[in-house]
């Protein structure tokens, strides 16, 4: 394994210049299962001597803890790292385990003051609206998110889960860096309308879950029997039952694409990932989650990869047979509105 530091791109026409791959940091504080703080210390540090530099994050990663378990690591190297947050999904203080979708103007003002208490920061680098309510036109809600930036408290926006209808609309109102969403071998469904909007506008793409919540790597068979309780995939549709046992046998042209480049399942779907700038040309920064050094170092190592077509061909009827949806709940995805 070197220690090459991965290359760089910008996000979008006006954004950041960070590391082709970023770090989803969810799961150091947050969804599955238990952590180790250590561990997850020591990764945001060799995480940022490989090159990575998109730390991505949410106010409802635990209802703010992420947010103020990354506030240290954040401080010590405020000038080599690109902050990345959302707002959106509001937690009612009688049910702290709900979640509202909120895009209304008091709303975002309330979120974003929050957040920067908890970072402990002054300006956050990139602050994503983390789902749509479609009962706020989205040019409202980026006309504040615009305000925000004019009035010195986030540097650029970004949206997520959003369709390519809204992303104009969006787009309209102010620039936009990045859209986040998930993708990977197992979801393609924003190739349809979001990625060629996306294109068009200038915009990058952060792919969210680019190794299927772990599935793609094989490091689990089935969430109901391989995952603890708390483990938030076990509530996935994909990842239990028949659907996991049909999507587990989709991993053998994974892995003999693996194999022949003497790496991991992860790697080749990382790289799948990558690739997907070459394939549809815009920036493309998977932001993987990980809580392991070892395993960020495995992951950057995939950047290294190139797939042949004959790879890509062989990978590319993958999506088209997963079976079950990616959420239990679809409508708050782009998918479920497109």
């Amino acid at each position: 394994m070197t220690d090459s530091r991965i290359p760089t791109v910008r996000l979008g026409d006006d954004g950041p210049e960070v590391g082709v791959q970023g770090l989803g940091c969810m799961g150091m504080s947050f969804a599955y299962g238990p952590s180790d703080a250590g561990q997850s210390r020591a990764t945001l540090e060799r995480a940022l001597e490989l090159g990575v530099t998109l730390y991505d994050t949410a106010d409802a990663y635990g209802a703010g803890e992420n947010e103020r378990f990354l506030s240290p690591f954040f401080k010590a190297h405020r000038d080599e790292v690109v902050v990345a947050t959302k707002f959106a999904l509001a937690i009612p203080p009688d049910e702290p385990t709900r979640r509202i979708i909120r895009n209304d103007p008091p709303y975002i003002r309330q979120a974003v003051e929050a957040s920067l208490r908890r970072l402990d920061i002054d300006v956050i680098d990139l602050y994503y609206m983390h789902r749509r309510d479609v009962n706020v036109p989205i040019e409202e809600t980026v006309a504040v998110m615009a305000d925000l930036v004019r009035e010195g408290k986030v540097k650029h926006l970004g949206l997520s889960e959003v369709t390519g209808d809204e992303l104009r609309a969006a787009r309209s109102v102010h620039p936009i860096a990045a859209v986040q969403s998930e993708w990977s071998l197992f979801s393609r469904d924003i190739e349809a309308g979001v990625v060629p909007a996306a294109r068009e506008l200038g915009v990058a793409l952060v792919p969210y879950s680019p190794l299927g919540r772990g599935f793609l790597t094989g490091s689990f068979a089935d969430a109901e029997t391989d995952l603890t309780d708390d483990d938030f995939r076990r509530q996935q549709p994909r990842f239990t039952g028949d659907n996991a046992a049909a999507n587990a046998a989709l991993l053998e042209p994974v892995r003999a694409v693996a194999e022949a480049h003497g790496a991991t399942l992860g790697q080749t779907a990382l790289a799948w990932a990558q690739q997907r700038a070459q394939v549809h040309d815009l920036p493309v920064v998977p932001i993987p989650g990980t809580r392991k050094p070892t395993r960020v170092e495995e992951n950057t190592a995939a950047t290294r990869i190139v797939l042949t077509d004959d790879e890509l061909a062989l990978l590319e009827p993958i999506a088209g047979k997963v079976a079950g949806d990616r959420y239990a709940d679809m409508t708050f995805t782009s998918a479920g509105r497109e």
